[in-house]
């Protein structure tokens, strides 16, 4: 049986040492500082824009959606759904591939489909088209986040690791913010279309700077396509306690904003605050905020710990919540400024732990955490509003105080867990 795929190449007669030497000392090194790192952040930074303006592009919209074919805020939410849903089935089969034809090829190929799909996307004649349409675009877009982990755990010197997906996180941010907050206005111009259009051709330049300044993987060794090795390495890493652990904040964390993020724009175009879908659209100007909480997540672990850095997330989040139950607009936006912040650092921590813990089958690995993490989307997307259809803003809040309990309750049990494990003997831990 061939020995589990490390993410790294085997170099002949080379210690780990000498090999990370190699990845530091090349005429393109990529570790802060150096041309090649800052060419691959820049280009995942695009990558993560992109995507993430596509994934979420109906989600400003969903008002004007909801008016366009007379559909409910339940109906209407299965465009973001559907995306999401389809990219947590995806991530794992196309982060499989990716380990056998390469991240930057598959983060190519998915990137070019979802922006081709995105571009069709605005001329769909039904909402069973639409929602059909975003689900073929959220599973091409599966191949974008995991191989960018993977990648960059191969890639670039551990210890500006998190700081290095802090920034692809950041993209993210960027992305979800400049999308919103094109299709609110491009919508309010021009209709619901004119907005997926108008963040299609966004993308469509974002791509072409993502291939422009990619570099090529240095350290990527392809491995075969086995299906029972790779069901070996994902159910290797679903017994991982840890992992596990990772897999579900990430969930929850996402279903937190997941509800949040669906169902404000039906709150804020509402009494008593009557706001127009351009200005709701700028609302989303508050993801800047996460941009810097998740670019900063590397540092926040540095002085408090992983857990101290989840801690402080989730207490941010719940306080954006309560705050976010107000009538007075001030409050809400704060609220949201608080819930952003949070989210956003504690994903950034989370996934970050996910790709240092791994150490074979990192793909796989990211994937699964992907997975959860937009599973936890689409759950809380759906459910957030199906809450506000049934009992307005209230119940959505009581759905993503919930989650945020969840995360919490996870977090204690780590801690717990990580207690008990150094009081043991070393025999003890050595045996396991």
């Amino acid at each position: 049986m061939p020995p589990a795929h490390t993410g790294a190449p085997v170099i002949a007669g080379a210690s780990t040492s000498s090999f990370q030497d190699l990845k530091t000392n090349t005429p393109e090194g990529r570790e802060p500082g150096r041309p090649g790192y800052r060419r691959m952040t820049l280009a995942l930074f695009a990558a993560g824009l992109a995507t993430f303006a596509l994934l979420y592009s109906t989600q400003a919209l969903l008002p004007a959606i909801s008016d366009g074919f007379g559909v409910t805020a339940g109906q209407a939410s299965w465009t973001v759904s559907a995306a999401t849903g389809a990219l947590a089935l995806f991530v794992l089969p196309l982060s499989a591939l990716s380990e056998r034809f390469g991240r930057t090829r598959m983060m190519t190929w998915s990137m070019a489909v979802a922006v081709g799909v995105g571009l069709l996307v605005p001329f769909a004649p039904s909402l069973e088209w639409l929602v059909a349409l975003r689900a073929v675009q959220g599973a091409a877009i599966a191949g974008v986040p995991a191989s960018a982990m993977a990648y960059l755990a191969e890639e670039v010197e551990p210890k500006a690791l998190v700081g290095a997906i802090g920034l692809f996180v950041a993209g993210n941010s960027i992305g979800g913010m400049s999308g919103r907050l094109i299709t609110g206005w491009a919508a309010q111009l021009g209709g619901w279309r004119a907005g997926l259009l108008a963040v299609g051709l966004m993308a469509l330049a974002c791509a072409a700077a993502f291939l422009v300044l990619l570099p090529r993987a240095r350290f990527f060794r392809p491995a075969s396509l086995d299906p029972r090795a790779v069901g070996r390495t994902v159910a290797g890493h679903l017994r991982d306690p840890l992992l596990l652990r990772l897999y579900g904040i990430g969930a929850l964390f996402m279903t937190v904003f997941g509800a949040v993020y669906t169902v404000i724009g039906y709150r804020l175009v509402d009494e008593p605050f009557s706001l127009g879908q351009g200005v709701i659209g700028s609302i989303f100007l508050i993801y800047l905020v996460g941009t810097v909480s998740s670019a900063a997540a590397g540092q926040l672990v540095a002085r408090a710990g992983r857990r101290g850095a989840l801690y402080l997330a989730v207490t941010t989040t719940a306080v954006g919540l309560l705050l976010s139950l107000s009538d007075a607009l001030a409050a809400v936006l704060l609220g949201l400024v608080l819930i952003t912040a949070g989210f956003f650092a504690g994903h950034a921590v989370a996934s970050a732990a996910v790709s240092r813990t791994a150490t074979s089958g990192r793909a796989q690995a990211s994937a699964l955490y992907q997975s959860a993490y937009y599973l936890g989307s689409s759950a809380g997307g759906t459910l957030g509003a199906l809450a506000y259809h049934s009992a307005g803003w209230a119940a959505t809040v009581g759905i993503a105080l919930l989650a945020v309990l969840g995360v919490v309750s996870i977090t204690l049990y780590g801690s717990h867990a990580a207690r008990a494990e150094r009081r043991m003997p070393a025999p003890a831990v050595a045996a396991r």
